[in-house]
C-alpha cells in the first residue's frame, strides 16, 4: 500500500481553511482510521506546530507543549522556563514571526479534557484573544467521537460557534483503496474492503505477502493478533455498559434488523433500547436504512438497522460468536467457518455497497445525477441498487451478483419485473445496471448493446 492514499476531498478542505486569515478546524473519527496521517500530509510542506497531547497530569502536558513551542520558535530558553498557565504559552506563539502563517495542531485533545474538564473553557479564551485574529490555523483533533462531539461541537460547549470547518473522517471508500492496491484483482480488493472496512491501519496489516486468510488467522483469530479484541477497545472508549451495546450489535449481526425484533430478542422495551441504537448510531458503528423510494424517511416506519461497518460486522459474525474456540487456541476451527460462509454471509453484502460506490463514481458519464441512492425492499421484492435522478427524471435499477458464475440474462429480465414495485415514478425513465464480479454470458452482452437502458459493470 501506498504511504497516503485518497482523502482527496479531505485535504482541499483544509487547503482551503488554511487559505482563510485565521480558521478553526475540529477534525474527529474512530481511532485507527487515518487523522494523524492525513494531517501530517497537509502539513508537510507548511510551517506547523505539531502536539500530540496524551493521558498524563495536565502540567506534564503543558511542560511537554511547552517543549514543542521552543523548537517551533527557535526560543531554547523556553525548555528551562516554567510556565504556569496556557494562555501565556500560546501568546509566544501568536508574537513569533506575526506575519506569516502558522499552523498550530493538537492531537488526541480529548486527553487535555481528560485531564482538566476546564480546558475547553481555557482553548476558547485562548482562540478569542490570542489566535483567530493572527494569521493562525488551529486543528483540534480527537480519536473519542463522543467527546469531540459533547465538550467540543456540542452547543453547550464553551467552543460551540467558534469552528469555521469540522471533518468527520471516515474509513477509505473502496475506490480509495483500489488505488493504493493496485497489485490486487478486483475480487481480491473487495474482499479485503470487506474485511478492514477500508481503516487504513487496518490495512496495513494485510500489506504482506502472507496472504488474505493468513492475514486473518494471524490479526484477527489469534489472541494476540493487533485486531482480536478491537470493537471491544472502540465500545470502551466511548460508552458505558459495554456489554448492552454488545448485545445490540450482535443481535442485528444475527440477522435482526427491525427495532422490534432486536427489542424481543433481548427482551427489552423497545423504549428502553432507543437510546443505545441513537448512540450507536453516532458512533457510525449502526445505520438505520429505509428504501430509498421513500419520500419521508425520517418518518418511515420501514426502516431497519444494519451495522454500518464492514470491520465491526465481520468481527460480529465470525469472531465474536466463537470466542471460546479461539481463547482454547483453535484458530484452525474459526478460520475453516470464515472460509466456508465469508461470502454468503458477508462479502456479498459488502459488494451490494461497492456497486453502489461504483454508480456515484461513474454516474457523470451515463448523464446521471444522483439525488438519492439506496436500495428498495417491500414485502415482495429486493432490489439491491436503486437511485434516483430527479434532475433528468431517471430511475436507476441495479441487481449485483458476486459468484463464480457468468451473469445471465434471466437476472436482466427479473430485475424488470421486480422493478414494477415501485410506484410514483411512471414519468421517469428507467435505467438498468448489471453488476458481476463475474462478468456476464454473451446473451447479456448483446442485449446491452441493442438497448440504450441496461449499463453493465
Amino acid at each position: 500500500m501506498q504511504s497516503f492514499i485518497g482523502r482527496k476531498s479531505e485535504l482541499e478542505k483544509l487547503n482551503n481553511e488554511y487559505n482563510r486569515q485565521s480558521s478553526f478546524v475540529v477534525m474527529y473519527g474512530r481511532r485507527r482510521v487515518g487523522k494523524t496521517t492525513l494531517i501530517k500530509e497537509f502539513i508537510k510542506d507548511k510551517k506547523a506546530l505539531y502536539f500530540l497531547a496524551t493521558s498524563e497530569l495536565e502540567v506534564k502536558n503543558r511542560n511537554r507543549f511547552l517543549s514543542s513551542v521552543s523548537e517551533f520558535t527557535n526560543m531554547s530558553y523556553l525548555k528551562n522556563s516554567s510556565f504556569d498557565n496556557w494562555y501565556d504559552i500560546f501568546d509566544i506563539i501568536a508574537k513569533y514571526e506575526p506575519n506569516e502563517k502558522k499552523v498550530i495542531v493538537i492531537d488526541e485533545f480529548q486527553y487535555l479534557v481528560g485531564s482538566n474538564p476546564s480546558f475547553t473553557s481555557i482553548f476558547q479564551r485562548i482562540w478569542d484573544d490570542i489566535l483567530k485574529d493572527n494569521n493562525i490555523m488551529v486543528i483540534l483533533c480527537g480519536s473519542y467521537i463522543s467527546m469531540m462531539k459533547n465538550q467540543v461541537l456540542d452547543y453547550s460547549s464553551p467552543l460551540y460557534g467558534r469552528r469555521t470547518s469540522q471533518i468527520n473522517l471516515k474509513p477509505l471508500k473502496f475506490n480509495e483503496i483500489r488505488s493504493g492496491f493496485s497489485q490486487l484483482s478486483f475480487e481480491e480488493l473487495v474482499n479485503l474492503y470487506a474485511v478492514t472496512g477500508g481503516v487504513p491501519k487496518y490495512l496495513e496489516f494485510f500489506d504482506n505477502n502472507s496472504g488474505f486468510f493468513t492475514n486473518i488467522e494471524n490479526e484477527i483469530l489469534d489472541r494476540n493478533g493487533f485486531l482480536y479484541e478491537e470493537p471491544t477497545f472502540l465500545l470502551e472508549k466511548e460508552v458505558r455498559e459495554t456489554m448492552t451495546y454488545f448485545s445490540i450489535i450482535q443481535t442485528i449481526a444475527d440477522g435482526k434488523h427491525k427495532i422490534s425484533k432486536i427489542a424481543s430478542s433481548l427482551e427489552v422495551p423497545t423504549t428502553k433500547l432507543t437510546p443505545y441504537i441513537k448512540t450507536l448510531m453516532n458512533l457510525s458503528l449502526i445505520e438505520k436504512r429505509v428504501p430509498v423510494t421513500e419520500k419521508n424517511p425520517e418518518k418511515s416506519k420501514k426502516g431497519l438497522y444494519y451495522i454500518a461497518d464492514n470491520f465491526i460486522e465481520f468481527w460480529f459474525k465470525f469472531v465474536y460468536p466463537y470466542k471460546s474456540e479461539l481463547e482454547m487456541g483453535n484458530k484452525q476451527y474459526v478460520l475453516n467457518k470464515i472460509k466456508e460462509h465469508l461470502v454468503d454471509n458477508h462479502v456479498s453484502f459488502v459488494y451490494e455497497k461497492v456497486c453502489r460506490q461504483q454508480l456515484m463514481d461513474k454516474a457523470n458519464n451515463y448523464n446521471i445525477l444522483i439525488s438519492k441512492i439506496g436500495s428498495y425492499w417491500d414485502s415482495k421484492v429486493e432490489i439491491d441498487v436503486v437511485a434516483i435522478d430527479n434532475e433528468n427524471n431517471k430511475l436507476i435499477l441495479g441487481e449485483c451478483k458476486y459468484n463464480n458464475k457468468q451473469m445471465q440474462d434471466s437476472v436482466f429480465y427479473n430485475l424488470v419485473k421486480k422493478s414494477k414495485s415501485i410506484k410514483g415514478y411512471d414519468e421517469y425513465k428507467r435505467i438498468y445496471c448489471l453488476f458481476s464480479i463475474s462478468g456476464f454470458d454473451d446473451r447479456v452482452e448483446e442485449l446491452s448493446e441493442d438497448r440504450d437502458d441496461i449499463i453493465l459493470f
